[in-house]
C-alpha cells in the first residue's frame, strides 16, 4: 500500500510541481486575496474547520518590511487529522493543515502545502497509507478548486 500512495503522489506532480523540500506547490489563475477567498469558501463548503487566516504581508508592512502578498490559512478536519495522528502523534505538530498562498518574484501565484509523503516519512508512519491516501487526495482538490477557473 505504500508504494500505492508513492504512485499515487507521483501522478499528482503533472498538475502540481514540488517547491521546498515537503511542500507542494500549485500555480494559481488568480490573485492571491482571490485565491484565499476561494479556497476558505470551498474548505467551509466541505465542513472544514477555518482556524486563522493570517496575512504576513500586511503584518510585515505594519513593522517596516515589505514583503509580496502572503496568507496563510490554517484549517482541518478531525475526522481526516486524528486518524493520522493515532498513527503517529508526532504528526500533530503538523497539524492543523495549512495552505500558503504566496505572490512570488514574477508575480506569480501559488497555492503550496505540506507534501503528505514527506510529513509520512518525517514522523516515520507507518500501516496507514489508507489515511495518507485520503488527505492526499482531499488536498489535491482542494488546491485545484482555489486555483483554478
Amino acid at each position: 500500500m505504500k508504494y500505492l500512495v508513492i504512485v499515487f503522489v507521483f501522478l499528482l506532480g503533472e498538475f502540481s510541481v514540488q517547491a521546498a523540500k515537503g511542500m507542494v506547490k500549485v500555480e494559481s489563475k488568480f490573485s492571491v486575496s482571490e485565491t484565499a477567498d476561494r479556497l476558505e469558501a470551498v474548505l467551509k463548503n466541505k465542513g472544514m474547520t477555518v482556524f486563522n487566516r493570517i496575512q504576513h504581508s500586511e503584518s510585515a508592512e505594519k513593522v517596516g518590511i515589505e514583503l509580496r502578498e502572503t496568507e496563510l490559512i490554517i484549517f482541518g478536519n478531525p475526522k481526516a487529522g486524528s486518524p493520522l495522528m493515532k498513527c503517529q502523534q508526532s504528526l500533530a505538530i503538523d497539524l492543523p493543515q495549512k495552505a500558503l498562498i504566496w505572490k512570488d518574484e514574477n508575480n506569480k501565484v501559488w497555492l503550496s502545502y505540506n507534501d503528505l509523503t514527506y510529513l509520512a516519512e518525517r514522523h516515520s508512519i507507518v500501516g496507514c497509507d489508507k489515511a495518507l491516501l485520503k488527505v492526499n487526495l482531499a488536498l489535491d482538490n482542494l488546491s485545484k478548486a482555489a486555483t483554478s477557473k
